[in-house]
């Protein structure tokens, strides 16, 4: 955790982004380690809201929630307001009972294309986790084991469209790498550009 507080040290003197909220988006391929990150870095910013993605994408829409977001997040918090969305449930294959995340300092939206195009001008900082498309992929079908195989197949190639017309590495103000203990980061393209 050390190794975030310095993270943490600097999200929290940017500027706010989102009306009162520092939107910070972590990014990465499925299987990167995006959640487990944004789950130690909101510990390390004294329990910062993580918004995961996977509540706004959906079976038919993997990545064609940008209006959702907007609407139930981005639009409220810019008029100060607490943010009201119905996460999906991917087993039950429909929208669950409503969740607030209330304007806070922080507000951590983790997942595939947090970064995006449409996201990136509400945004104190972007991290991209910094593993590889096929380590990631390789990571993730392991994690979910045999049973989502087909599914992996699709979301794969899905991934691949979507970071191709709409990348978010080269946006990124910090790329993470996992270690054996911790993180390690560096400046992102961004801010060596």
């Amino acid at each position: 955790m050390a190794d975030l507080d310095h993270i943490a040290t600097a999200i929290r003197a940017r500027p706010v982004s989102c009306g009162p909220v520092r939107l910070i988006a972590v990014d990465g391929h499925a299987g990167s380690g995006k959640s487990t990150f944004s789950a130690r870095l909101a510990a390390a910013l004294d329990g910062a809201p993580v918004l995961h993605l996977d509540d706004l994408a959906t079976h038919q829409e993997l990545f064609d929630w940008t209006g959702r977001l907007h609407a139930q997040v981005i639009e409220p918090f810019t008029r100060g307001e607490a943010a009201r969305y119905a996460p999906y449930d991917w087993t039950l294959r429909r929208f669950g009972p409503e969740r607030t995340i209330d304007t806070t300092d922080v507000v951590i939206v983790e997942g595939v294309g947090a970064g995006r195009r449409a996201l990136r001008p509400y945004l104190a900082r972007l991290l991209w986790m910094d593993r590889s498309a096929a380590g990631s992929w390789e990571r993730g079908r392991h994690r979910d084991g045999p049973a989502l195989r087909e599914f992996w197949d699709g979301w794969t190639a899905a991934e691949a469209r979507h970071f191709a017309g709409d990348p978010s590495r080269p946006f990124a103000d910090l790329l993470v790498r996992e270690c054996r203990e911790g993180y390690e980061w560096f400046p992102g393209p961004r801010v060596t550009a």
